[in-house]
This record gives C-alpha cells, sequence and structure tokens, in this order.
C-alpha cells in the first residue's frame, strides 16, 4: 500500500480538499475524493487491471506512478473547470 496523497485548493473562492488513496493488494483500487467545503462531491475508484502499467516495473512502483497521474489529472481537471 501506498501513501496517499493530499491537496488543498481554492478555486473561485471555493475550498476545496483533493484525497488520493492506494487501498492496497488486497483491495487493489485507486481512489479520489474530491471534498468541496467538507463534503465529498467526487469519487473516482479505478482498479489496478485499469490504472497500472507494470511491465518491467515493480508492483509497487507501478503503483506510485498510477496513483501520482490519477491525483495530478483530477487536479488539472479541477483547475481547468472541467471537473465540478
Amino acid at each position: 500500500m501506498q501513501k496517499g496523497h493530499n491537496t488543498d485548493l481554492r478555486i473561485d473562492g471555493i475550498q476545496y480538499h483533493i484525497q488520493t488513496e492506494d487501498w492496497g493488494v488486497e483491495n487493489p483500487f485507486l481512489v479520489t475524493r474530491v471534498f468541496k467545503n467538507g463534503a465529498v462531491v467526487r469519487s473516482v475508484k479505478r482498479c489496478y487491471e485499469k490504472a497500472l502499467v507494470l511491465g518491467p516495473r515493480e508492483l509497487s512502483e507501478a503503483v506510485n506512478i498510477a496513483l501520482n497521474e490519477q491525483h495530478s489529472k483530477i487536479l488539472d481537471l479541477l483547475q481547468t473547470g472541467q471537473f465540478s
């Protein structure tokens, strides 16, 4: 299980908190939750099978890369107004 990411953003006066977690090999999902003023307004859940590109990488490295990519993608979508 990898460490998750947490980011706070203020967009147009609205406070968002974005949290991305790895649920581990026993429950193989990457989950990102978007909080708006303290309440969950969106949740994105991707299974390892769809999120990870293993190739020659170790599982832990592949999970870390996918976790970073998923978190960054949600941040980008929020900041460009495509995800609210």
